[in-house]
C-alpha cells in the first residue's frame, strides 16, 4: 500500500491486487510469485530470522498458542446481546427479553439460546469505551490498540506507517514456523466509504506480515485445490524450478547489498513454496473433510440463494463455515485467525435501520449457531485451553432507539453509532470463564465502574499471547514505540 492518497491494495483469496485491475487465480498468482521473478505480494508468512524475538518476548509466559478474533464490524448493540437492561424504559431496552445462562447472574438475549449454554467460557468486559464515532478509525483503534488520530485528523485508510494489527504483530514477534500463515483473515477484507478499513494489515511491520485472506468458505468455489499445482506443472518441474531459484538466491546473497534484497523478497517466495508443497495446508483448508453434521451444526445452507442472503441478512450467511474454518486453522497451527461477521462491503452489525427485524431474522440466529458451535468444539477437543477467543466490534450502539449520532441515516427503529460504552468478550487460554469486569449504567450508555480502553484490550490480548504489552518495537521511521500503551485486565485471568 502506498502513502498519501493511498492506492488501497485489495486482498482477496490470499493475494493483493490494485483496484480496477483484473485479478489472477490463486494458483496463477502463487505459481507466478513463487516460481517467477516477480509477484512479491504473498501475505501472512513467517521470518525464521525472527524466531529469537519469540524468546525475547517471553515465550515461556504464553498462556495461549493461538487466537481467534471474531470481529463484529459495524458495531454490535451490546444492550441487545449480553448487557441487557430489562428494567430500563422500553425506548432504551428494546423488544428483546433476557434469558439465563449457565453462569449465575449472567443473562443474554432470548435469540441466543445456544450461546447461553456456552457463556460460562466467556469473561465479559462491559465497560469498554472511546470517543471515535467513525467505522474506519474505530476499526483501526480496536484492531491495533492505538489512537486513530494524527493531529486533528482521523486515520480512515491503510498505510505503511500505521501500527500493525494483532495478527501481524504476532506473525512478526511470535512466529510459529508452521507451513500455515501465522495471520489469516476470513472471509474478506472489510471496506467502507471506498477505503479498506485500517487496522487489518501489518502497517510498519511490512507486507510480509499482512494476513492471508481466504475468501468465502461457504461458497462452492472454495476448496483446498487452490494449493495444488496446476495440471501443466508436475512436481518434478516444480522442484526443478525451486532448485534453480535457490541457486539464484545464493548468487544474489554473495553480491553487494544482496542480503537486503533477499530480506525484503525471500520470505514471500519461501511461503509460496510452502503453501504449494504442504499437504497439511491443503488438509486444514479442506472443509469437505468435516462430517456433514458438523458443518450443519455451525450453519451451512446449501440450498439458499447466497447472493440474495448476503443482501438481506447482513452479509453473514458465511459465518458458520468461517468459524469452522477458523477452528481447523488454529488446530493446524496458525497463530491468529480473524473472522469477520460481514462481507467486504457489508458491515453486518451497522443497524441504523430495521435494527430489531435484522437482528432477529439474521444476525442473532446465525451468530448464535456459529459462535456456540466454535466454543463447544474447542472445549471438546481440548483446544480451548490453548486458544484465546476474542469477540468485539469497533464500538457499540446508541442506548436510546432512534437516537441519531451520525449522518448515516438512522431511522426511528434503529440504533446509531455509540463508542462511549460497549462490551468485549474473551474466552479460552488464561481467561476465567464466567467473570464480569466493569459495569455499564442503567441505560448501557456509559461505564459505571472500571472503565476500559481499547489500549487495555490490546494489552490483554498481547499479554495472554505471551508478549509484553509494553515492549519496544521500531516503527517505519526507526523510532522506538510501545507495542501497546494499555494495561492488561488481569482481573479476568484464571
Amino acid at each position: 500500500m502506498s502513502c498519501g492518497p493511498y492506492h488501497v491494495a485489495e486482498l482477496s483469496g490470499g493475494f493483493m491486487a490494485r483496484k480496477n485491475n483484473p485479478r489472477p487465480s490463486r494458483r496463477e498468482w502463487l505459481l507466478g510469485g513463487a516460481l517467477g521473478l516477480g509477484g512479491l505480494d504473498l501475505v501472512g508468512l513467517n521470518l525464521p530470522g525472527l524466531l529469537a524475538a519469540e524468546e525475547a518476548a517471553g515465550r515461556s509466559r504464553a498462556k495461549a498458542k493461538s487466537c481467534i478474533l471474531f470481529f463484529m464490524e459495524g458495531g454490535p448493540a451490546h444492550q441487545d446481546l449480553w448487557d441487557l437492561k430489562p428494567e430500563a424504559p422500553l425506548e432504551y431496552r428494546g423488544e428483546f427479553r433476557s434469558i439465563r445462562t449457565r453462569t449465575p447472574g449472567v443473562q443474554v438475549c432470548e435469540h441466543l439460546p445456544l450461546l447461553a449454554r456456552q457463556m460460562h467460557h466467556f469473561a465479559q468486559v462491559r465497560s469498554v469505551h472511546h470517543d471515535v464515532n467513525d467505522h474506519n478509525a474505530g476499526a483501526y483503534y480496536c484492531l491495533t490498540g492505538h489512537s486513530p488520530r494524527v493531529g486533528n485528523k482521523l486515520i480512515i485508510s491503510p498505510g505503511p506507517s500505521l501500527f500493525p494489527s494483532y495478527g501481524a504483530a504476532l506473525s512478526r514477534l511470535r512466529p510459529t514456523g508452521s507451513e500455515l500463515p501465522d495471520f489469516i483473515h476470513i472471509p474478506e477484507v472489510l471496506s467502507n466509504n471506498s477505503y479498506d478499513l485500517p487496522g487489518q494489515f501489518a502497517g510498519f511491520f511490512g507486507r510480509q506480515h499482512d494476513p492471508y485472506v481466504t475468501g468465502d468458505p461457504s461458497l462452492p468455489a472454495f476448496n483446498a485445490r487452490r494449493f495444488e499445482l496446476s495440471a501443466d506443472v508436475t512436481r518434478e518441474r516444480f522442484l526443478r524450478r525451486r532448485r534453480l531459484r535457490e541457486k539464484l538466491v545464493e548468487s544474489i546473497a554473495s553480491s553487494p547489498g544482496g542480503d537486503k534484497v533477499l530480506g525484503e523478497t525471500e520470505p514471500h517466495y519461501r511461503k509460496a513454496f510452502e503453501l504449494l508443497s504442504s499437504s497439511k495446508v491443503r488438509d486444514a483448508f479442506d472443509l469437505s473433510r468435516e462430517p456433514e453434521k458438523v458443518r450443519e451444526r455451525y450453519g451451512f445452507d446449501r440450498k439458499s440463494n447466497r447472493a440474495k442472503q448476503a443482501r438481506q441478512f447482513g452479509g453473514v450467511p458465511h459465518l458458520g463455515q468461517s468459524m469452522l474454518l477458523a477452528r481447523r486453522l488454529v488446530e493446524a497451527g496458525s497463530r491468529l485467525v480473524t473472522v469477520c461477521a460481514g462481507r467486504r462491503y457489508c458491515q453486518a452489525w451497522d443497524t441504523h435501520r430495521q435494527h430489531f427485524p435484522l437482528m432477529k431474522r439474521s444476525l442473532l440466529p446465525l451468530t448464535d449457531r456459529a459462535l456456540s458451535a466454535l466454543l463447544e468444539d474447542l472445549a471438546e477437543r481440548g483446544l480451548l485451553d490453548e486458544t484465546l477467543v476474542v469477540v468485539m466490534g469497533e464500538f457499540g450502539r446508541t442506548p436510546k432507539i432512534g437516537q441519531v449520532t451520525s449522518n448515516a441515516g438512522a431511522d426511528k427503529g434503529g440504533r446509531d453509532h455509540w463508542p462511549h460504552c460497549y462490551s468485549v468478550l474473551l474466552a479460552g487460554a488464561g481467561i476465567s470463564g464466567g467473570a464480569v469486569y466493569g459495569k455499564s449504567d442503567r441505560h448501557a450508555a456509559f461505564p459505571e465502574s472500571n472503565p476500559v480502553s481499547p489500549e487495555d484490550i490490546a494489552a490483554t490480548i498481547y499479554d495472554l499471547m505471551g508478549l509484553e504489552s509494553g515492549m519496544e518495537i521500531t516503527d517505519r521511521l526507526d523510532r522506538k514505540v510501545h507495542l501497546s500503551d494499555g494495561t492488561p485486565i488481569r482481573e479476568i485471568y484464571s
